[in-house]
């Protein structure tokens, strides 16, 4: 039977996957209240669609950061992808490269930048930083991805701890102990140390850091996790370069509001001096056309990213992103715009119910 929407491939992945990887990869946290919601606030805004339009030709194309992508529809930085397929990132990139968006891989990649790098060199790639407590291995990473070609850097800004997961407390979960991960620093220092030891995750990390991370680099800076208008206000201030309204698909503070519910106020906050984007809840082509007629300038993957590397590897995930991108080509096709410029704030409503 093929696998016809993405809640199909998520079937797919639970009944292919172990438990304790499957937990770890749609765990939320504390009572997953956050998660469910991001999925569920897309269903209480409605479409209002316009008709006798003239749309035999429908664009999907668009930018972030000024490079060119098929759809507004990336894929978020999640790591471990050798947990459900062999090749883990390597495949992803890949599927990526070949659907022309962009990848944001993660510090917590499975496969070391170089080779992800190697196996997809067109691929548009972004590197997602989790500040540690080691300023120099912060430098270290943030040059090396400047230097390996990525084209943006993603701060993670809602993890000065770890979220109270407790599925991963109930399986022991213990990725330090148990996960053997490519070293990403660069090959030259591998022999020192053979796995990439988990730095702790720097709870001092504040806004004059991000200062001191600009002075690294001449890559555009992007904020992963911003919910709120003061910190969107904030991140204005400091010059970065865009923000993503996201909350971690509810796997750090739960009972934050759901991603898509937060995006108007950043919108709103940063009045067109930044890109914004989302993260969280995205399933279907019409969420990706309700997120942009609300003001993000594209959306990225997590989990069904995962659910398709599970499928079929870097075919999987082709398969994940063909399907929602003809989904949003549908949906842009039914509510009358024929490009992504034409989608608008009209072309919504949030429902009573």
């Amino acid at each position: 039977m093929p696998l016809v929407c993405l809640t199909d491939f998520q079937a797919y992945a639970q009944e292919h996957l172990s438990k304790s990887t499957w937990d770890f990869i749609e765990g939320g946290s504390d009572e997953c209240f956050t998660r469910d919601d991001n999925i569920a606030a897309f269903k209480r805004i409605r479409l209002r669609p316009r008709y006798l339009r003239d749309v035999r030709e429908v664009d999907t194309r668009t930018t972030i950061q000024g490079e060119e992508i098929t759809a507004p529809i990336c894929i978020a930085p999640t790591g471990f992808h050798c947990l459900v397929w062999p090749d883990g990132e390597m495949s992803t990139a890949r599927a990526a490269q070949a659907a022309g968006i962009c990848y944001v891989i993660s510090t917590y990649a499975s496969c070391s930048l170089e080779d992800i790098v190697a196996t997809a060199p067109r691929g548009l790639k972004w590197f997602q930083l989790y500040a540690t407590s080691d300023r120099q291995l912060n430098k270290q990473l943030v040059q090396r991805a400047e230097a390996l070609g990525f084209k943006a850097l993603v701060i993670t800004v809602d993890t000065p701890k770890m979220g109270n997961r407790r599925c991963d407390f109930r399986n022991q979960l213990d990725l330090q102990r148990n996960l053997l991960l490519k070293d990403l620093r660069s090959p030259k220092e591998r022999h020192t140390t053979p796995y990439f030891q988990m730095s702790p995750i720097d709870s001092s990390f504040c806004w004059n850091d991000i200062t001191w991370l600009q002075s690294l680099t001449r890559l555009p800076i992007i904020l992963k996790g911003i919910l709120t208008k003061e910190d969107a206000e904030l991140a204005v201030k400091h010059n970065v370069h865009g923000v993503i309204v996201s909350n971690h698909g509810g796997r750090q503070l739960d009972d934050v509001p759901a991603s898509i519910d937060a995006l108007t106020e950043v919108v709103a906050a940063v009045k067109g001096k930044m890109e914004v984007y989302l993260d969280g809840g995205i399933r279907t082509g019409n969420d990706v056309l309700k997120a942009l007629a609300l003001g993000a300038k594209c959306v990225f993957l997590g989990r069904p990213i995962l659910w398709g590397l599970a499928y079929k590897g870097e075919h999987g995930v082709e398969e994940v992103l063909n399907l929602i991108k003809n989904e949003f080509h549908t949906s842009m096709s039914l509510t009358g715009c024929r490009s992504v410029a034409e989608i608008n704030q009209d072309l919504v409503q949030f429902s009573r119910l």
